[in-house]
């Protein structure tokens, strides 16, 4: 039989934060894989685990996934690490779990402490629907494109970033979203916690003058629906009935149902489209 990969969370700061079961499989599996096993280290040593460790990280996932599923099918048992928080998010172990479901291998997560939900629970922001994001990427068209997205998103959005980035990502933040409500949060269960809220445009201009230190998490808030719906109102008022309805029926519509789509549109009653078009 084969052994079992455990997605084991571990403390994004406060080591107390960790969970009796997460130091038990720790102490339990025949190999930790580990982000960083210096930084892993550390935190075993504070528990006085003796389990072996191997390197797992974004730069070596590619060779070493298929060497721990082969320890895995020898009847292994493997603890995924991360440096920090839930492993899989924003590092490779998505990739280790994937691998593993299509190899038929058991896979169980032992949960705990995540920087972007912290960040978003101590933000105050609405969290009943929220997009997280991660880190923009590096490639200039995927970092736009997601960007883009963030024009008209009516949810709150999560992002990782660097502090030498910070006030780059908040300056692009700002161009594509406008001066939204946000919050930055960092060092979270540390000792130098902090939880900073305003518009984009004033934590731009506090970071430009109080360099960033420590990891970030950014919660900004989604539009405005009201806002959003009376932008595409306006939008489609740029343009004449006539040409509005011309548009729907030259995708094949009938009158009847261009009419339906246009007073949707516009935000009036068909009523008021019909009796515009029939004013003659």
């Amino acid at each position: 039989m084969s052994g079992t990969l455990y997605l084991c969370a571990t403390p994004i700061g406060n080591l107390g934060d960790i969970t009796l079961r997460v130091i038990e499989i720790l102490k339990t599996v025949d190999i930790i894989a580990a982000e960083d096993t210096r930084n892993t280290l550390k935190l075993l040593n504070h528990f006085e685990i003796k389990t072996p460790m191997t390197s797992y990280h974004q730069h070596n996932y590619a060779v070493k996934g298929p060497q721990l599923i082969e320890k895995l099918k020898a009847g292994e048992n493997i603890a995924l690490v991360t440096d920090a928080g839930m492993p899989g998010i924003s590092d490779p172990g998505e990739d280790m779990a994937k691998r593993c479901r299509e190899e038929g291998i058991p896979v169980t997560i032992a949960p705990g402490a995540s920087a972007g939900i912290s960040a978003l629970v101590l933000s105050g922001m609405d969290a009943r629907r929220y997009v997280f994001e991660g880190f923009l990427p590096v490639d200039k068209k995927e970092r736009a494109a997601v960007l883009k997205n963030l024009e008209k998103e009516t949810r709150t959005t999560v992002f990782y970033e660097a502090p030498h980035r910070l006030t780059d990502t908040l300056a692009q933040l700002l161009k594509t979203a406008g001066d939204r409500e946000a919050t930055t949060v960092r060092e979270i269960t540390k000792r130098y916690e902090e939880v900073r809220h305003d518009t984009l445009g004033c934590l731009l201009s506090w970071y430009k003058e109080n360099p960033p230190k420590g990891e970030f998490v950014i919660v900004v808030g989604g539009k405005n629906e009201q806002e959003l719906r009376q932008e595409e109102i306006d939008n489609w008022n740029s343009i004449t009935i006539e040409e509005h309805m011309k548009k729907y029926m030259s995708e094949g519509m009938t009158e009847k149902e261009a009419m339906k789509k246009v007073s949707k549109d516009r935000g009036v009653s068909k009523r008021e489209i019909y009796a515009y078009l029939n004013k003659d």
